[in-house]
């Protein structure tokens, strides 16, 4: 039940967060949207229709043209999990995400956050 309200959540009101945390650190917003295309698929239009229709974290990335076929290289802990131990597929899929803007907001060199 807990990820059912996760997957419920509106990938438009959480894009603004992942944005600030990147800001905050000095990175920018067209990084942020970099790792999302690189991670997804998605080319620029794509991500800002996405937004625009204000889909949930589950459409988000069930309607993702492909995911990075690198993205099994993602590894470490977000909120002391490991991502590469995650079961459920789509939980999986957002906390990459959420690891790679952690490592762009620790000043990680674009080059390696997009193995």
């Amino acid at each position: 039940m807990k990820n059912e309200k996760v997957f419920a959540m509106k990938f438009s009101r959480v894009y603004p967060l992942l944005v600030a945390k990147a800001q905050r650190k000095g990175r920018t917003k067209e990084e942020v949207d970099q790792i999302i295309c690189w991670l997804t698929g998605y080319n620029c239009e794509q991500l800002q229709e996405q937004l625009n229709k204000k889909v949930d974290y589950r459409t988000f990335f069930e309607q993702a043209p492909q995911m990075n076929p690198n993205c099994y290289l993602i590894t470490g802990s977000v909120c002391g999990i490991k991502v590469q131990e995650i079961e459920d597929p789509l939980m999986q899929k957002i906390r990459y995400l959420d690891k790679l803007v952690d490592e762009l907001a620790k000043g990680k060199a674009m080059e390696k956050i997009l193995r």
